[in-house]
């Protein structure tokens, strides 16, 4: 990374901002930018969003711990993490459109490396659920083909790498009630209820 500082041509005095945003094209032209991040405040708090060269990898709620969420990231998939707004231009866009009421879908790359198995068979299924509909821990079950795995939904659901993105927000109790979310009981209601309106 030096190497990379000392060949930047300096053709004004650089503030951290400028040195920042330098350094980080500089990394991603050099391909040594393996995961990107930035995060978003939205009317469920900040959202850490993180991306892969292959697309969306991550977003993570504030009660999460971004600092975690950071270092997990690093350990799974590379330490080369970066603030790197840029990639991440596209998810942000769509997220302020879905929050304001435009966007029902999201439309960007997704990364599901940090899913497998039958947890990723519920995390495909849940972009099906439409905006503005619910559905059981049993339904999603069956769509993603083991009936008798609701538990198994749940912890997929709980452990879902991209929540907001891949609507695990819509998966609710047989009875209507909310059951558990990674962004907190109010997050989801507010999830929702804005869905609902």
């Amino acid at each position: 990374m030096t190497d990379i500082i000392a060949s930047l041509p300096v053709t004004y005095e650089l503030t951290p901002h400028h040195l920042h945003e330098r350094l980080t094209a500089a990394a991603e032209d050099e391909g040594l930018l393996d995961v990107a991040y930035r995060t978003l405040d939205t009317p469920v708090g900040s959202l850490l969003l993180a991306a892969t060269e292959q697309g969306l990898v991550k977003v993570a709620f504030d009660r999460q711990d971004h600092d975690a969420v950071l270092a997990a990231l690093a350990a799974a998939i590379s330490p080369r993490i970066l603030r790197a707004p840029a990639r991440l231009d596209a998810v942000t866009r769509q997220l302020d459109e879905y929050f304001t009421g435009g966007r029902h879908t999201f439309d960007v790359p997704l990364d599901f490396r940090l899913a497998r198995g039958f947890r990723l068979s519920v995390l495909e299924h849940l972009p099906e659920i439409a905006y503005g509909h619910t559905e059981s821990y049993a339904e999603v079950a069956a769509a993603a083909g083991s009936p008798r795995a609701v538990r198994a939904v749940g912890t997929a659901c709980a452990l879902n790498p991209l929540p907001v993105v891949v609507p695990c927000h819509r998966v609710v109790r047989s009875d209507g009630s909310y059951g558990q979310y990674a962004g907190g009981e109010e997050a989801k209601r507010i999830l929702l209820t804005m869905e609902a309106a």
